[in-house]
């Protein structure tokens, strides 16, 4: 359990107690964020103000959430859209996948940029591989230029299989900081996990509890491991995660949802408890396919 690149100190993501992981480029990214998909953009501006105030220092964004003008508020309204509050703060945001491509993507990030109200964002992502349509190569050229030009510093991707992140090497040269994909305990990508971890890509999960479908995994395994520490089972679950190296990012409305998903560090698993979580590893997805589906 735990993960020799986890820190504590210094830089963006060492705000109240949330380990930072180091990325392959050099940069460190807040273990902790807080997820905005499916939040409308007039809503999202009071979830991500709530947040910031909470603590968190990474927000994960999407052009294809169509909330980041939302985000922007957020970060404008809170102060930490310039100056040292910025420079304390991680902000990803996404490439449409309807733009990739070298021009397209350029012109997308600086609909992104003006959208958020930023001089830069901390990583931008290839959001799908879509392999029936791949452009992933030429796309990530223009990600390249744009960390060249100081206004990216991390280049990432969401849903790449171990497949797909050989060929962008192949085109690129390169491997991603982050790879993006669906993880929790009922759907472990034990094989994608592990080929990322060998290539020094960090793993971020989104769903990161199924979309609250696991809290009742495991015939109440989840609910016993939480009652012995006096937690909730969205606690537990969090926590495996935090102790397997994973970034996170949960997404609540709620304040104290918000809270509660911050509050990781006051216990740890068992050997034993880890282990029954590892069990409940199954085959079934809570959202898309990569081989198939697209996105925005």
């Amino acid at each position: 359990m735990g993960d020799d690149s986890m820190n504590r100190t210094g830089g963006v993501g060492s705000n109240h107690g949330v380990p930072a992981i180091a990325l392959n480029d050099g940069t460190a990214i807040p273990q902790i964020g807080l997820g905005v998909l499916r939040i409308g953009d007039d809503e999202v501006s009071g979830v991500v103000e709530s947040a910031l105030e909470l603590g968190y220092r990474h927000i994960d964004a999407a052009a294809g959430y169509d909330n980041e003008a939302g985000v922007g508020r957020a970060l404008r309204a809170s102060g930490y859209a310039s100056g040292e509050r910025r420079r304390s703060l991680w902000v990803t945001t996404k490439l449409r996948d309807s733009q990739q491509g070298y021009d397209s993507a350029l012109k997308a990030f600086d609909d992104s940029l003006r959208l958020l109200g930023l001089d830069y964002v901390d990583m931008y992502m290839l959001h799908w591989p879509t392999p029936f349509d791949w452009r992933s190569g030429e796309t990530w050229k223009a990600f390249d230029r744009l960390r060249g030009e100081g206004r990216v510093r991390s280049l990432g991707v969401c849903n790449f299989m171990p497949g797909h992140l050989e060929r962008l090497h192949r085109e690129t040269g390169e491997w991603p900081s982050v790879d993006q994909i669906e993880l929790h305990p009922t759907f472990q990508q034990r094989k994608a996990v592990a080929f990322c971890r060998e290539h020094g890509i960090a793993v971020e999960a989104y769903s990161p509890m199924a979309r609250g479908a696991d809290l009742d995994a495991g015939d109440g395994t989840i609910e016993r491991i939480a009652a012995a520490h006096g937690v909730s089972a969205a606690q537990v679950i969090l926590r495996w995660h935090v102790e397997n190296g994973t970034v996170i990012i949960p997404k609540s409305v709620h304040a104290g949802r918000q809270r509660e998903n911050m509050d990781l560090f006051g216990f740890a698993l068992t050997a034993d408890e880890h282990d029954a979580i590892d069990a409940l590893d199954g085959p079934t997805r809570a959202g898309h396919d990569p081989e198939t589906f697209t996105y925005a």
